[in-house]
This record gives C-alpha cells, structure tokens and sequence, in this order.
C-alpha cells in the first residue's frame, strides 16, 4: 500500500464520488460511474476483521483475497490450488508438506515476504486462536517452521490430500511479522496505516463497514495474475434494497451478496444490467449448542433436536421465500460434491411428520410444548432470512410441539454472541473455503470445530481421520457417506438449503463469470470494464 488510511474528510469525499444512492439515502444519485473511476463493488456482506487470524466469515474473507498472498491459491478456473507466493509445494514426508518460497517478494511497506513471515502467520492463527479467527482449519498441523527459504508443516495425520486446500482457504493470508503482533488481532485501522498488503491490490482508504477503496499493487506477482482494473471501491449496504437500487440505476458496477430473489428476478428484466450466477455449494443450516439448547440430559436435548428435523418443510421455504433460487438441503454435503447423499430425508422425511415428531419427545420424556429461543442474522446472509426464520418458526409451531421466541442481531453482535453460549438454536451459513467435500465436515464435525456449539464424537474423529487421508476414490467415497449419515444421526446441525453464487453486474463489465468458479474466490483482479 502507498498511502496510510486516509483522513475522515478525504472518506468524505471518496463517498461523495463515488456513491450513487447511498446505502441510507436512495433516490439521490448524481450519475453512474465511470471508467476513470474505476470500478464500484456493493454489498450487505460484513467485515469482522481484516487481520486473518480475527474472522473466518464472507466479508472478511472477500477484503483478504484482494489484498493478502497465500502460499497457494486458486486462479480462474482451477479447482487445485496453484503456487502464489510460494514457488512450489509438496510432501516431502507423509506427515511433513514444505513449500519454497519464491525469492524477493516484499510487502508494499518495503518489509520482505518469506518463509519467516508464512511460518509467522500460520503459528499466530493457532495461538491467537480467536473464536471468530480460521484456526479450527489448521487442526491437522501440528507445527510449522521456516528452514531458510522453505516453509515446512509437520501434520498429526499423514498424507493429508486437503492440506494443500487448507493453505489456500481463511487460514493462509501471510502477514507481516515485523507488524502483527504474534499473540493478538490487530484493530482494522491499525492494518491499513501499517501498509502490509502483498495481494493484486491494496487499502488506500478505509471506512469500515462504510466505504474501502482499493489500488492496484504493482509488486504483486502471484497466482490471480495482475489486476485488470487499478481501483476498486467496495461499498457497505445495511439494507438489500437500497443495494438492489443502486445496481438498478447503474450507481455501482457489481452488487455481490446478498440481494433478494425477487429483486433479483426483476433485474433480470433490467436493460444493461447483466445477472450472473456461478457453481453452487452455498449452504444455510440450523446450528444447536448441545450445552444450551433445551432439555435436562443429552437424551432429551438429542430427542428435541430429532422432533424438530421431523417439523421442517425445506420445499416449502424454497419455494415461498427463496422462489427456487435456494433448493432443499438434506445432508451436510450439499448436492453435487463428491459423495453427497441425503440421510436427512432418509431418517426424518422431506414433509413435517407430527407423530414421528411427537414419538421422538415422549421416548425421552420431553414436557410439550418445547420453549425454542431461535436466534437468527438479518443482514450478513440477506434480508430474506426474516422471512425465512418466520417460516421455520412457523412450521415448528404448526406440530403443536413447540414453542419458538424468535430474536434477531446484526452480524457484528451476531458473530461474537454465538460463540459466547448465548444462542440454543441459531441460523448459520456456509460459503465453503475450497471444492471439496471435507470443507463441509472438518471445520463443522473435529474435535475442535469453528461452531463452537460443544460437538465432539470420537467416531466423527475417527471417519474424518480416515477420508482426508485417503487416495483410494471408493473407499473414501465411502467414509464421507458415513459421516453424513453419522451427522443426522446426531444432529448438531440441521442442513435446510443450498444455493448457488450470485452475482449482479452492468452489462459493461467484464470478468463476473470468471470469478464465480467452483474454488469460491471472488476476485477484483478479475473485473474490468
């Protein structure tokens, strides 16, 4: 990065450039944005934090591709993760992966980028070990240490074919040692002044959760390639609407996450606006915490979790709230990964049924009907989740067998909350972090999972050991298909929905379709006009 944050009256007048409708103000834009200056990206998501080691969430997740290099990544296209700031990675033990960095690569503040720093960053993931940080993706590494120009992991399980994915994925970002603090997140503000950056682009301003302008990095020299744009704004939308106006009215050039499906059905009919929609693998699901969620015994909290996977109707929200652009979920890996199959339905039904429900309640001797704080976010996975959680809750109180409080919190509350024991039921979703099935069951089902809702099963240990090890297709076809079933068997989670990535631009801009690949990075160096 070339310059520190700006100061409050130079973000006042990057907004005022560059916002059409603004995010609390629709209806009063000045014109559409030009190529002079640059490109305009709009959306509901959140930022939780830029340090890598503070969030494992979409927003964060989007600023950090932009802006951080990894050891590898995924360019356009490729579903096997490719060397960016290093120059090659292998086994070169069962349980030892090294990686050679390649030489002379610096972070924009001039400090150097090397095996130290890739080594620095990995360990502080671990010992910060933030409840929003990406550490429960490194839960396979059981050190890693820099040996001159080379990067070496020593893993707890050998021959571990994700790992390459893991480097990849919320838990890869390199950081610069000699400015992150190794045993704490660093503030947002703190990140930008420090000009850190390694990645396509850099901050040059930053409002958070309001408005970040990016600039080209010319330094950068990895795997997305150079950027094809040399400044990208990302604008912060709290409402969906105003979101949908700006990209109708061509005030931004792309509005990604999380429109509607009704506004998104009419800007198909919009004239120079473009919808794009990519691969799917999205998927939105119920989380219990086993500690807090009703019930006096494991017994009665298993059968309560049972009774309400028996009272859902997952069609009935695709269709009424979603239109079809989110389909039904009845495993915790989604239709079309490897190995998918559908024990929800299998042990519970794809309608509610009442008597099955109330059959699970009175084997555990379960007082009817049972009290549900229900807990859901109204701006991080779109504003149709109100309407979503409305339908759930109505299902659920349509058995007779329950009882459900319904209570909302924006996502900055949200993520901190739920991982302080304070939601018994709650809503999340999951963009996952790299085309593989193990995506959709490590980080849920290890021992130490990013839920943090008290799971742990010596079993799902044992099954997730054995699959990520394993080279033979059939066999480990075999141990996910277990794992899914052992997943509804206990139920930590309920899977209800799976939906595609989307993606809305004007019709002048280039590149959308090749950043909504299966590897799920959305890419700014990708987009030009």
């Amino acid at each position: 990065m070339r310059a520190a944050a700006t100061s409050v009256a130079a973000l006042t007048a990057l907004t005022v450039a560059v916002a059409g409708c603004g995010a609390g103000n629709p209806g009063k834009s000045s014109g559409s944005d030009s190529d002079s200056a640059g490109l305009i990206v709009g959306t509901t998501d959140k930022v939780v934090s830029i340090d890598p080691a503070g969030a494992y969430d979409n927003g964060s997740t989007t600023v950090q591709t932009q802006v951080f290099q990894y050891l590898l990544n995924f360019p356009e296209g490729k579903t096997s993760p490719q060397p960016d700031a290093a120059k090659s990675c292998d086994f070169t033990k069962p349980t030892e992966y090294t990686c050679t960095m390649k030489p002379g690569l610096k972070f924009a503040n001039g400090d150097p980028l090397n095996a130290e720093s890739a080594a620095f960053s990995f360990q502080r993931v671990v010992k910060i070990n933030d409840p929003n940080g990406p550490w429960a993706l490194l839960g396979n590494m059981k050190s890693v240490k820099a040996v001159g120009d080379k990067v070496v992991f020593t893993l707890k399980a050998g021959n571990d074919q994700t790992f390459p994915q893991v480097l990849a994925t919320s838990a890869g970002p390199i950081v610069d040692q000699k400015v992150f603090p190794a045993d704490k997140v660093m503030p947002d503000d703190q990140v930008v002044k420090a000009k850190a950056f390694s990645g396509p682009y850099t901050i040059s301003s930053y409002q958070k959760n309001v408005l970040a302008e990016f600039k080209k990095n010319p330094d950068y020299k990895g795997a997305f390639g150079p950027a094809k744009t040399d400044t990208v704004t990302m604008k912060y939308y709290t409402d969906a609407n105003n979101l949908k106006l700006d990209i109708q009215n061509k005030n931004i050039s792309v509005a990604y996450r999380s429109l509607t499906p009704t506004d998104i059905a009419n800007l198909k009919q919009t004239k120079g606006i473009t919808v794009h929609t990519g691969p799917g693998g999205e998927l939105r699901y119920l989380v219990f915490n086993l500690k807090t969620m009703p019930g006096k015994n494991d017994a009665q909290k298993l059968a309560i979790r049972k009774a309400v996977a028996s009272s859902l109707d997952r069609q009935a929200i695709s269709t009424q709230v979603y239109k079809g652009t989110y389909t039904p979920a009845y495993s915790a890996i989604p239709q079309g990964q490897l190995a998918a199959s559908e024990p929800f339905k299998d042990l519970y039904g794809s309608k509610p049924d009442k008597a099955k429900a109330t059959s699970f309640l009175k084997s555990a001797g379960v007082t009817t009907p049972v009290s549900l704080n229900l807990w859901y976010n109204p701006d991080h996975y779109g504003s149709s989740s109100a309407d979503e959680y409305n339908e759930v809750k109505r299902q659920l109180e349509a058995t007779g067998l329950f009882k459900v409080n319904l209570q909302s919190a924006e996502w900055t509350t949200y993520s901190k909350d739920r991982t302080q024991d304070d939601y018994p039921v709650y809503q999340l979703g999951w963009f996952p972090d790299f085309p593989d099935p193990d995506n959709y069951l490590t980080p849920f089902f290890s021992k130490d999972n990013f839920i943090l809702n008290h799971y742990s099963d010596p079993q799902m240990t044992k099954l997730l050991g054995s699959e990520i090890s394993d080279t033979n297709a059939d066999s480990r076809k075999q141990t996910l298909v277990a794992a899914q079933k052992l997943v509804a068997e206990q139920l930590p989670i309920i899977p209800l929905l799976t939906g595609s990535q989307v993606a809305v631009s004007t019709s002048d801009v280039k590149g959308v379709d090749n950043t909504l690949d299966p590897s799920f990075r959305f890419r700014f160096s990708s987009l030009s006009k």
